[in-house]
């Protein structure tokens, strides 16, 4: 039986577990989901998958993946830990017993708060994570920044440039000391403001769906969730909120990849409107089908090595 302790790290180690085993899973589809929302040239899913294959083979798919798996791992332990422990004090104070199970709106206000928290680890490790993935042999010339080996870069034209073997970034450590030289540390929140109005309804429709589906699958209210019933319903509960934070997704990645000195975007309603004016609507759902994709399996594989690594704990 679970003790009634006022702070569980057994749910930030899980977290940890649960997020390394979702970045190699959901890596190769989220560098295809940033580069239909911030790149240019791809009509759709399957021409961005094929012209990355062809021209960067099957390393461009996992362009950036080491900072996120070193990262985002920290980050899902940082979610399901502090997801776990304000329903635990939610619930505390409520009901005067933090193993009570916790209502709708409880789940919702731990959600809520989840996602504004998240913010301020995530905001820096998704704009790198960003910016490494939009690393390619073709570079935009109006976001080219190659430390002043072309002075003459803000008189291109506004079109794709060959600069063969040319990198912005080295990697993750030169690509967060760069930022921070370039823009101070506030340059590493760019996009921030969009990522929390993509965040705070995001995880309100990521774990109560998840909630609900596992209440729904198991076969009677005492017993524990199966395995397959967990991988379901964290795959569900992952296209659903992939799909409808969409729109936010969309404008934080434009802002993010925005980068230094042709930026396009003054803020989030600038990026909005611009973004509009040029590609209409379907704009904002670029990527839409990629989320849904991309997000079952990432998000079945997170919740359910959080679970069996939870128990694994708990019985060990």
């Amino acid at each position: 039986m679970e003790s009634d302790k006022s702070f569980q790290r057994d749910h930030f180690l899980a977290g940890w577990i649960g997020g390394a085993s979702s970045v190699v899973v959901g890596h190769p589809l989220d560098t295809v989901k940033t580069r239909l929302q911030a790149g240019n040239g791809y009509r759709n899913t399957l021409h961005c998958i094929l012209t990355v294959y062809r021209k960067e083979t099957v390393t461009g798919f996992f362009k950036g993946m080491s900072f996120p798996l070193a990262s985002i791992t920290i980050y899902n332990s940082l979610v399901f830990g502090f997801f776990s422990n304000t329903q635990r004090l939610i619930s505390k104070y409520r009901y005067g017993d933090g193993r009570h199970p916790c209502g709708m709106l409880d789940l919702t206000v731990a959600s809520m708060l989840t996602g504004l928290v998240s913010v301020g680890l995530g905001a820096p490790v998704d704009l790198v994570k960003i910016r490494l993935q939009m690393q390619t042999q073709t570079l935009l010339s109006e976001n080219l920044h190659l430390a002043g080996s072309m002075p003459t870069v803000a008189s291109f034209p506004l079109r794709s440039v060959d600069v063969p073997g040319q990198r912005l970034y080295r990697g993750p450590v030169q690509c967060i000391s760069s930022i921070v030289q370039s823009e101070g540390l506030q340059g590493l929140y760019r996009g921030a403001g969009a990522m929390i109005l993509r965040d705070i309804p995001g995880y309100v429709l990521y774990f109560i769906p998840y909630s609900i589906f596992c209440d729904l699958l198991k076969p009677d209210t005492e017993s524990s969730p199966h395995p397959f019933s967990i991988w379901l319903a964290g795959g569900l509960a992952g296209s659903i909120s992939w799909v409808t934070a969409t729109p936010a997704d969309v404008v934080k990645s434009r802002m993010q990849a925005d980068t230094q000195p042709q930026r396009k975007y003054k803020g989030i309603l600038h990026c909005v409107i611009q973004s509009y004016k040029a590609e209409g609507t379907q704009v904002f759902f670029r990527g839409a089908s990629v989320n849904a994709i991309r997000g079952f399996p990432m998000s079945a594989t997170m919740f359910l090595a959080y679970e069996l690594s939870l128990q694994f704990f708990r019985t060990s």
